[in-house]
């Protein structure tokens, strides 16, 4: 599949980029970036990709797949104009800036027979796999808790998108890294029956939310509790998931993002695994991580199957309304 990476950021140069090269069945035929430092790099390290300057000029070029990894407020939008050009695409998270745009983006692609791929790469996270291959065996018995964190410590605002008062911005802590623990959680115990959040803005300037917490009640009696904040001076367990028989308790994140970061090489030998000393708890004694695995994900792409549904984004869109509405009203929302 000749494929176009649409935005050369972070997300196109650490998370896309390398995986479309290293994957058989895709090309990463052409990436679509204005920024003249940006060209550079992706001339550097991919030679043979066309450096093309605006989305307009991937009509012409004869591809079969475009990644959209722009800002977040064209996410949407660009999508579109993707699927009314008959072409296949995946779009990085948020997948829209509300549940309806992305119903009518499902409704478009499956209209016109189009791939269309939510970029929830977070469910190949080693760490997520572990949890999900303790609840496939059982191992922990009934699980009637699950908790998951997204925190870091950064009091100092940075100048971005990501962080601006602007809703069109869809910048706020709640889509940058709850979308990714609401999918997790979505991923492992489905829609979720109601919602109950707390959303605050704590650092001192910061206009954009910083602080947020969801609680989601599942039909099969799970509640799960999702972290995600900025301004976490002492890191919380990246999951905590409590059952009858068991726990699992695991600090740290995923390795993939800090290598890919470096510029590694994606899938190689010993791509995902993680040292011992970082492993999880099973019942309070160490247990081996799953390697993580994001080459999964463009695998799947390539062999023509959607690793994540877009009904799957649009209930994550659904949680994250509810949420809002939740955190305004104190009241919890029946989804």
């Amino acid at each position: 599949m000749r494929t176009a990476l649409v935005g050369y950021g972070l997300g196109g140069a650490a998370f896309h980029a390398p995986f479309i090269e290293a994957t058989p069945g895709l090309t990463l035929s052409a990436v679509v970036t204005s920024n003249p430092a940006r060209q550079a790099e992706v001339s550097a390290r991919y030679p043979n990709a066309r450096l093309l300057s605006s989305l307009d000029e991937v009509w012409s070029g004869n591809f079969d797949l475009v990644v959209i990894t722009t800002p977040n407020r064209f996410h949407a939008t660009h999508a579109r104009q993707v699927l009314e050009h008959g072409l296949n695409v995946v779009v990085d998270k948020p997948f829209a800036g509300s549940a309806a745009e992305a119903r009518a983006l499902a409704s478009i692609a499956s209209s016109r027979g189009l791939m269309l791929v939510p970029f929830h790469n977070r469910r190949w996270d080693g760490d997520f796999l572990t949890v999900q291959n303790l609840l496939t065996a059982n191992t922990l018995g009934k699980v009637h808790r699950f908790e998951s964190r997204f925190e870091r410590y950064r009091p100092e605002i940075k100048s971005s998108w990501k962080e601006s008062g602007d809703p069109a911005d869809l910048g706020s802590i709640l889509f940058d890294l709850g979308t990714h623990l609401v999918d997790q959680s979505v991923a492992l115990f489905g829609r979720p029956l109601s919602v109950h959040a707390e959303i605050a803005t704590v650092r001192p300037g910061a206009r954009a939310d910083d602080d947020v917490f969801l609680s989601l009640s599942h039909e099969n009696g799970v509640r799960s509790h999702l972290w995600m904040s900025a301004l976490a001076a002492d890191l919380g367990p990246r999951f905590r998931v409590l059952g009858h028989d068991a726990a699992y308790v695991k600090y740290g994140m995923d390795p993939q993002e800090e290598l890919l970061k470096a510029g590694d090489t994606p899938a190689g030998p010993g791509w995902g695994e993680e040292p011992e000393d970082a492993w999880g708890t099973l019942g309070g004694k160490p247990h081996r991580t799953e390697p993580g695995a994001y080459q999964n994900f463009y695998a799947a792409v390539a062999a023509g199957t959607a690793p994540v549904s877009p009904q799957d984004a649009v209930t994550g869109l659904e949680v994250i309304e509810a949420a809002k509405q939740s955190a305004t009203t104190g009241d919890s929302v029946t989804l």
